[in-house]
């Protein structure tokens, strides 16, 4: 209302054109001698924004039509704008009904409509493998083949890249892929550079099973921190192509010769994380460092892991030691992996359950046949 009023105040001086002010204030000239009339007509209250609304509405639905709709709506509480159209119809009342969307805007604006509980969208593991924007989004995961060090003992290097910065988030020599040595390191990992939202691995040990989703004790884990697991599929290497291509550096690097022992061998993957990181460029990224686009994530590794929390409509039930529940006098097998953790269940259909862990939608339970579809 001030730039109007300027507006005004200038042309009545009669220094510039209307041209010129219009071009200064960003307007066109009709609108600048509309301000100026209505300031000739009504003063300075008429630079004040009016109401757009239409003086008219001539399709608006009458007050007899909508008086109508809501009267067979409390009548019958249940029914829809469908029915009570079809029952005015059939009425013989003379009426001009409307369409059934806007005999249903009449209900809810007559505060007749209670919206629907929206069901509850769960994430899926294995889901088809999504394309990282930002760092963190997804951490790439794999062993890099085992070979034999000096000793004669075994390494199995353990990686850890995140797939949008070519970030070595970490390289460590384990002596074997058992789950408690990949859990050891990951929880250094979380420690220090915070959690990612997706992790993405191969179908091999530990990171999946054969059993329900491929589940393993580790991905179960992943699930409570809230990192969802996604598994390239089998006999496609190339859906981790990155990862690929940096393991044939390490192991060209790092491995030829392998170390004398262990230790020795672990400080040969530094030094190579080091230089990947910070030194090397990279093609794929511009010929930067992946230490120039790679930050922490933000979210923290938690101290404790939190039960998970399910909405009140869902059946909770905690799996058994031999991975079973008890559920409506049954007895169904899930997976040994989810011991000891809750589940719930939500129904979708008669005799149709939904099995969820945290956020995720497992498998579909048939209560009918008793099986399990993943």
């Amino acid at each position: 209302m001030e730039e109007r009023w300027e507006l005004v105040c200038a042309w009545r001086a009669g220094v510039f054109s209307m041209s010129e002010l219009c071009a200064h204030f960003g307007v066109s000239r009709k609108t600048g001698y509309k301000w100026v009339e209505r300031y000739e007509q009504d003063g300075v209250v008429g630079l004040s924004d009016r109401c757009r609304a239409p003086r008219s509405c001539p399709h608006r639905t009458s007050d007899e039509v909508a008086e109508a709709i809501i009267g067979v709506r409390r009548q019958h509480p249940r029914w829809g704008p469908k029915k009570i159209l079809d029952v005015l119809a059939r009425s013989g009342a003379e009426l001009p009904l409307p369409a059934v969307s806007t005999a249903g805007a009449v209900l809810q604006r007559a505060g007749l409509v209670q919206g629907r509980r929206r069901r509850s969208r769960w994430t899926h593991p294995g889901r088809p493998a999504v394309t990282a924007t930002r760092p963190n989004q997804v951490w790439t995961m794999d062993f890099k083949g085992q070979f034999r060090l000096g000793d004669r003992s075994m390494c199995y290097p353990l990686t850890v890249q995140d797939q949008f910065s070519r970030y070595l988030v970490a390289c460590r020599g384990l002596s074997s892929t058992r789950t408690s040595g990949v859990r050891s390191t990951l929880r250094r990992v979380f420690a220090e550079c915070g959690l990612p939202e997706v992790i993405r691995t191969d179908n091999g040990s530990p990171f999946a099973s054969a059993g329900l989703c491929g589940l393993t004790r580790l991905n179960v884990w992943w699930l409570r921190l809230g990192i969802r697991h996604e598994r390239i599929q089998m006999g496609h290497p190339e859906q981790n192509g990155a990862h690929e291509r940096m393991h044939r550096d390490l192991k060209a690097e790092t491995t030829r010769p392998p170390s004398p022992r262990l230790s020795a061998q672990q400080r040969q993957f530094d030094r190579f994380g080091r230089e990947y990181n910070t030194e090397r460029p990279h093609e794929g990224l511009g010929q930067r460092r992946p230490a120039e686009l790679w930050t922490p994530a933000t979210r923290c590794y938690p101290s404790s892991l939190r039960e998970p929390e399910y909405p009140g409509h869902l059946e909770v039930r905690r799996v058994r030691t031999h991975g079973d529940i008890k559920f409506h006098g049954r007895r169904v097998f899930l997976s040994e992996s989810l011991a000891g953790e809750t589940i719930g269940l939500e129904a979708v259909d008669d005799g149709l359950w939904s099995v969820i862990f945290n956020t995720t939608l497992l498998a579909r339970y048939d209560e009918r046949t008793q099986r399990i579809y993943g």
